[in-house]
């Protein structure tokens, strides 16, 4: 008679990630910022990972420079530098810039409570494996739907690898479009992101 004794498994070691190189929670689930392992690794410095690249930095200062223009400024406020968001205790989110209706609001040291009616996004600062786009689009509908349920009305996300826009609507379909795409993001301001490049003298990338 032969007895078989179990071994217990191991438990998988969870791996800690400090504070400091979280980029946002999503429904529970810790997101660092992109290339956080090598901080860990001491390959890198934190200041290293933290900043946007050139392009990313580019688009959203021209993107936020031509909505600050066109929005109402006695009505709403437009906001960017990776503005917080507190949606609930599992969901702290980061915007590259939103549009919030001033009303209710009172500046204060805390992030916004309440839903921004559009968000504009460029690409993704967490840490994704870059040949896995299932994950990558996964991410961004994941956080664009979390962002709809609390009440925004539209996210626009561009992405720069792919020259394409995902719009995401509380009220209308979904679209993946091309930046020359005339794109309305509130009231009468309508954003068409090749032409907004072609003026600033952006012609390839």
């Amino acid at each position: 008679m032969t007895i078989t004794q179990k071994v217990p498994r191991r438990k998988r070691k969870v791996e800690k990630i400090p504070s400091y190189l979280v980029y946002e929670t999503l429904n529970g689930k810790v997101l660092p910022y992109k290339g956080y392992k090598d901080v860990l690794a001491k390959k890198k410095k934190t200041s290293e990972i933290m900043g946007s690249s050139a392009l990313q930095a580019i688009l959203v200062g021209i993107v936020y420079g031509f909505i600050f223009s066109r929005v109402n400024r006695k009505k709403y406020w437009a906001v960017t530098n990776e503005a917080g968001l507190h949606i609930d205790k599992k969901s702290n989110l980061a915007n590259d810039i939103a549009i919030f209706e001033k009303e209710g609001i009172i500046p204060n040291n805390q992030y916004f409570s309440v839903p921004p009616k559009v968000v504009i996004e460029v690409d993704v600062r967490i840490d994704i494996d870059p040949d896995d786009h299932e994950q990558d689009s996964n991410y961004i509908i994941e956080k664009a739907q979390k962002m709809l349920d609390f009440g925004t009305e539209k996210v626009i996300w561009i992405l720069t690898q792919s020259k394409t826009i995902f719009v995401f609507s509380k009220t209308e379909t979904w679209t993946l479009v091309p930046f020359s795409t005339d794109i309305p993001v509130l009231d009468d301001c309508v954003l068409n992101l090749a032409q907004l490049m072609q003026d600033e003298g952006i012609d390839e990338f």
